[in-house]
């Protein structure tokens, strides 16, 4: 086509004549019909079939237009720089707005066919005009005032282009907001339709411009950050029209959910845009007023349900242990659902947040309806045990399990619960166990009161009376009842039990009074046979937790049979170090069975003791013991004494 234009403007030009100069510009082509200018390049190509042919015609069209602004730049700096008739600058002018009209056709072209090769040639070639005569227009505006200027410039194709940019983006989201033809499941209201029409054609676009678009621009003009902000704004004035309207608590929450989460990270964050767009400086889609206006709106509602919902659960739960049901029985254990449906449900309110709500921290507005549910949790639990219901054994089983349950999950849930709220649960949570635990264990309490009140006896010390053996056949037919408690938690109660029988045991030895070698030697001889013992009964019951126990018997037992000053410091020092509760009261209390030891020598071990103990306690990993039993008595008695 270029071709035949060539040959028409050289033909004028020879019937009226010419210089040197105006045979170039005959070598100029115009653009007169741009309409029948690209119907005949449409005919043109399709009427060519051969291979090498076509070839030729694509390879024609990716420079056409570039080559045509080249050329018309020529002949301005012809006319411009010489005397030329005036007749030829008008013709110029036309040809330079038909220039342009190509070029605007080109980039509205931009996502019909965006995967086109021809098409992204077109643009290409327009873009470098563009460029091209961007470049003429600085070369204008550098010219003195006695040049010759032409009228038309500026010709400013760059801002035309980007406010052709700005009006095609306003009319693809408008057509996109208007579009019922594709119909999207699940969405119940014409707001979210719309929304996700728009945030769809958002995402298309900007990913089509990502992936081919972009090449056909200088990288210098940075057209994806010049879309992105187009679509922003656009996209930002549409919600904020939206959120001013006055929405229901869904539509809300969709809102939300788009300006929070699917676009920033699903759009924004795509693989194919993440790192190119500079999303600092876009900012949110709605205004920080907008925003908490509709998220404290949702927060209301969504505080409202859970607080209800968890509310309920535990009301029915109450029900069912007052009207004497029994839980039921999975794997062999006691078991009930209440914490599986608290913490699913608390789970899918704060799923559901981190997708609708920007400030995390505000989550702490749901988790503070669990904390205040594990509190009512607690204190019905309380009250139930309290009364004499004949289901108690198998709701407490029951609900043991439940407060393993709510542990892990509040230990786990490290994202969602302040570190306040997280002790704070885990204290009512512990409060809760050792309800259930007290249940249990106080007939135990009871029965290890009768039995320790022959230990430290003559009949103890000379093995005539097994008192150790009596009480864990005791503890035996007690502990018979736990066979339908979860596995995990009957080995937490055993611990306890374990702990107990332990504590018991050196609180009565501490009130002994020994006053021979050979009552100290034995005693500690049956000390570490009852130690033994113990350790024994509770690892055969499942109990592998606590054989530490045994170790504080051991050295208690270790303290009483070594008579050298010396040696005993030595064993007190490490019996400190092992387990740093061991208070100077404790010191106090175990020499004072070492009536052997002078003044000097309790007061020289225990200075030595406070000495050497450890300064950071967190390297220590021994649960706590010592502090659990009470002998401040002893000290008060042997400062009177002044030792």
């Amino acid at each position: 086509m270029w071709v035949s234009l060539r040959s028409s403007r050289s033909q004028q030009s020879s019937s009226a004549g010419g210089d040197e100069r105006g045979e170039e510009r005959r070598r100029l082509p115009k653009l007169k019909n741009p309409t029948k200018f690209w119907k005949n390049r449409r005919k043109q190509n399709h009427n060519h079939t051969e291979d090498s042919e076509v070839d030729g015609v694509e390879e024609q069209r990716e420079e056409l237009l570039e080559e045509v602004s080249r050329k018309l730049i020529l002949r301005e700096e012809q006319l411009f720089t010489q005397d030329c008739p005036s007749e030829d600058e008008d013709q110029l002018h036309k040809d330079l707005e038909d220039l342009k009209l190509h070029i605007w056709m080109a980039v509205d072209n931009t996502f019909t066919s965006p995967s086109s090769s021809g098409q992204l040639d077109v643009l290409r070639s327009a873009m470098a005009s563009v460029q091209q005569q961007e470049v003429q227009d600085r070369r204008w505006m550098e010219t003195g005032p006695e040049d010759r200027f032409p009228a038309w410039r500026p010709l400013r194709c760059l801002s035309t282009h980007n406010a052709l940019l700005q009006n095609m983006v306003e009319s693809r989201l408008t057509k996109a907001a208007e579009d019922e033809s594709s119909g999207i499941d699940g969405l119940s209201s014409p707001l979210k339709r719309e929304v996700c029409h728009l945030g769809r054609r958002v995402r298309d676009d900007l990913l089509t411009v990502a992936r081919t678009v972009k090449d056909c621009y200088p990288a210098n003009m940075d057209i994806l950050n010049i879309y992105a902000a187009l679509y922003h704004q656009r996209f930002s004035a549409r919600l904020t029209e939206l959120a001013s309207s006055g929405l229901g608590v869904d539509d809300c929450s969709y809102l939300l959910f788009w300006v929070n989460h699917c676009y920033p990270h699903d759009i924004l964050e795509h693989e194919d845009l993440d790192g190119k767009i500079k999303t600092a400086c876009l900012g949110s889609l709605l205004l920080q007023n907008h925003l908490n206006r509709l998220e404290n709106q949702y927060l209301t509602h969504k505080e409202d349900q859970v607080k209800l919902w968890l509310s309920t659960a535990l009301k029915k739960e109450e029900e069912s242990w007052l009207n004497g049901n029994m839980p039921e029985l999975i794997d062999s254990y006691y078991f009930s659902p209440l914490a599986v449906d608290v913490i699913q449900v608390v789970n899918s309110f704060l799923t559901e947040f981190t997708c609708v709500i920007r400030d995390q921290s505000k989550t702490q507005r749901i988790t503070a309806h669990l904390e205040n549910f594990l509190s009512s949790y607690k204190k019905s639990m309380e009250e139930f045990v309290r009364g004499n219901h004949g289901n108690a054994h198998c709701v407490i089983k029951a609900h043991l399990v439940c407060e393993e349950q709510f542990r892990d999950y509040i230990t786990g849930a490290t994202g969602s619960l302040s570190e306040q709220q997280r002790r704070r649960c885990l204290e009512t949570l512990s409060a809760l166990r050792d309800c259930g635990y007290r249940y249990f264990t106080c007939p135990i309490d009871v029965q290890l009161k009768v039995c320790y009140r022959d230990l430290w006896t003559s009949v103890w010390l000379d093995g005539s009376l097994p008192v150790v053996s009596c009480l864990l056949d005791s503890l035996s037919r007690h502990l018979r009842d736990l066979t339908d408690l979860k596995p995990a938690c009957r080995q937490s109660l055993l611990s306890v039990v374990h702990r107990d029988v332990v504590l018991r045991y050196v609180k009565r030895m501490m009130k002994t009074r020994m006053k021979s070698r050979e009552q100290q030697g034995g005693g500690a001889q049956r000390m570490k046979e009852d130690a033994q013992m113990i350790n024994d009964f509770f690892r055969e019951g499942g109990c592998s937790g606590s054989f530490w126990l045994g170790e504080v018997l051991s050295s208690i037992a270790e303290v009483l049979h070594l008579q050298d000053p010396g040696s005993v410091q030595l064993e007190m020092v490490s019996l400190a170090r092992t387990f740093p509760d061991l208070s100077d009261d404790h010191v106090s209390a175990l020499l004072s069975l070492k009536t052997n030891l002078s003044a000097a020598d309790v007061r020289s071990i225990r200075k030595s003791v406070e000495e050497n103990r450890l300064f950071d306690v967190s390297t220590n990993q021994s649960p706590p013991f010592f502090s659990k039993v009470k002998v401040k008595w002893i000290n008060n008695k042997i400062n009177k004494m002044g030792l």
